[in-house]
């Protein structure tokens, strides 16, 4: 059988942000074997991808050289790591018949487009795909919801983590939205007449984010029990896919939340909305953003993103929770000198805060 080997050894969102990619591929090559050289940890979500047929566990750049290697020769290896060269040399080991890659200038023999900064993750993907002769359909970032069930059907879940300081909304804020939303369901049970504990709020992260969760939730005057931390991938997934709103910032979990058609609110800070974020015809994600550009691992929260303010976030929430569509935006409804409309969207000419370079 003939193999088609994709490289893509990156994180949560990486992997959500290559499914349209992944999609083509399997229909451009419907005999293949497709095997994803990723990391282990993914592997509840590939599973969950009908585009995957096996995942070669590969931990980063390097592992294909040096580590992991590949028990087979591809007969079409697809870098959809980053621009190279590291990645480029990655796949190289692995002697495929033919490799799909953007141009570099360490492999001149090797064709492809430019690389370009200012594309969305998505549709970088899709322009490499096209230009040999691979169509992509941007739309097809979802995923079937996982078997697992929820721990706390229905909950909202704030998602305060991420994995550069610039990116963190501070965690006060975080906490003030979860009282907030908390003493809306109180009202609702008092009112009328519901259950309590119908929409639970709850904080979640990773077993490093711990004190980050547990300060948001006991800011909050939530209990021990609204923490969900240390979660696998696979009940992180079936959180969010089980969940009715997620707030969070510019993280893997809101590529989840788009994944799973979970309504969510996403706070975007240094990286524009529009190299990283939702696609523009799915209204229940709504995207808060200053519309400023900064730099995304820079060691305290960015200036933009602290100009998002908890009335805007809990605005969108609310109307989420009641089943509306707030207005798209990407000023937070900030009037134009403190960052509001201007007619601009922010700049397109900065490179991805995740686009690897190599």
């Amino acid at each position: 059988m003939a193999v088609t080997l994709v490289l893509r050894a990156l994180g949560l969102g990486d992997l959500l942000t290559a499914v349209p990619a992944l999609r083509a591929l399997r229909r451009a090559r419907p005999d293949d074997e497709l095997v994803l050289a990723a990391p282990a940890p993914l592997e509840p979500l590939v599973s969950l991808l009908d585009a995957v047929d096996v995942l070669l566990p590969t931990p980063g750049l390097g592992a294909l050289r040096h580590g992991v290697g590949a028990p087979f020769r591809p007969d079409l290896a697809v870098n959809l790591h980053g621009s190279g060269p590291q990645s480029i040399a990655d796949l190289l080991t692995t002697r495929p018949e033919r490799l799909i890659t953007h141009r570099h200038p360490d492999f001149p023999r090797l064709d492809g487009p430019a690389w370009k900064g200012d594309l969305h993750e998505v549709e970088r993907w899709g322009v490499l795909l096209a230009c040999h002769g691979i169509p992509v359909d941007p739309e097809e970032l979802w995923l079937p919801p996982p078997s697992e069930p929820s721990p706390a059907p229905g909950a909202v879940v704030i998602h305060p983590g991420a994995a550069f300081p610039a990116r963190r909304w501070p965690p006060e804020r975080f906490a003030a939205v979860a009282r907030a939303l908390t003493h809306d369901v109180t009202r609702t049970v008092e009112t009328d007449g519901r259950e309590a504990g119908a929409r639970p709020v709850i904080v979640t992260g990773d077993e490093a984010e711990r004190p980050l969760a547990t300060e948001v939730a006991e800011r909050a005057g939530l209990g021990r029990e609204a923490v969900f931390v240390g979660q696998d991938l696979a009940g992180l997934a079936a959180l969010v896919a089980d969940a009715a709103l997620v707030v969070c910032g510019d993280t893997g979990v809101g590529h989840l939340a788009t994944a799973f058609g979970t309504p969510s609110v996403l706070l975007f800070g240094p990286t524009p909305p529009d190299l990283w974020g939702p696609p523009t015809t799915r209204p229940q994600h709504v995207v808060l953003w200053s519309g400023t550009v900064g730099d995304p691992h820079a060691p305290t929260p960015d200036p933009g993103l602290l100009r998002l303010t908890v009335p805007a976030v809990l605005e969108a929430a609310r109307t989420l929770l009641v089943g509306g569509v707030p207005c798209r935006t990407n000023t937070a409804g900030l009037p134009p000198d403190q960052g509001g409309p201007t007619g601009k969207t922010g700049s397109r000419s900065v490179s991805s805060a995740r686009a690897m370079s190599d």
